[in-house]
């Protein structure tokens, strides 16, 4: 196993330890997770600290991984596959939760699964057409958005909170725009492999 599936492998073990810490209920075994008074209107769990931290340290994985492989061209189909799930756990396990827990509205992960459904199934009929994927910009920035919304959500949107900006809010619902702009644009760039033109 090389140096960028090492890393990989340690970005699906941090997303687990994220998930757990989230969900795991601690007031239901007696252990009391200490809270921080900020100011009146925040009184901020430190488990959500603790896996905001978390969750920044397995997003720079990602980067590291994939540029050390690309750099040194290390890149195997075991990291491409377990990178792919190593994301998907990671980002859709906390948004997910955080909706749950009533920290995201339930529309912004609707909307981000329904895009990945899309946009994997369109790319698996690209490739089975022998045709080259390449990913769209408005797909990046939705990565990108999506990562530091939930980043902000979970430091409770600290410190734009202290200025009455719902930065965080902002940033995963542009995250779901682009979403549905990014699945027109793949539809669009690949429609001929669906609806091929028929030869006079």
């Amino acid at each position: 196993m090389n140096l960028p599936n090492k890393i990989t492998i340690s970005r699906l073990i941090l997303s687990l330890i994220i998930i757990i810490l989230l969900i795991f209920p601690f007031d239901a075994v007696g252990l009391q997770m200490p809270r921080l008074f900020i100011n009146e209107s925040i009184v901020a769990d430190i488990k959500y600290f603790i896996a905001g931290i978390l969750f920044i340290a397995a997003v720079i994985t990602d980067f590291v991984d994939g540029y050390i492989a690309k750099k040194y061209l290390m890149v195997t189909n075991f990291g491409r596959i377990m990178d792919s799930v190593a994301d998907e756990v990671l980002i859709k396990s906390v948004l997910i939760i955080l909706t749950a827990q009533g920290f995201i509205h339930p529309i912004i992960p609707v909307i981000i699964v329904m895009h990945d459904v899309f946009v994997k199934g369109i790319k698996m009929v690209v490739g089975n057409a022998g045709e080259t994927d390449s990913a769209k910009k408005s797909r990046k920035c939705k990565s990108i958005c999506l990562m530091l919304g939930i980043t902000l959500t979970l430091f409770y949107n600290i410190p734009f909170e202290f200025m009455n900006l719902k930065i965080a809010d902002f940033m995963l619902m542009v995250a779901a725009i682009l979403a549905i702009i990014s699945g027109f644009e793949y539809y669009d760039a690949y429609r001929y492999i669906f609806f091929p033109k028929k030869e006079n």
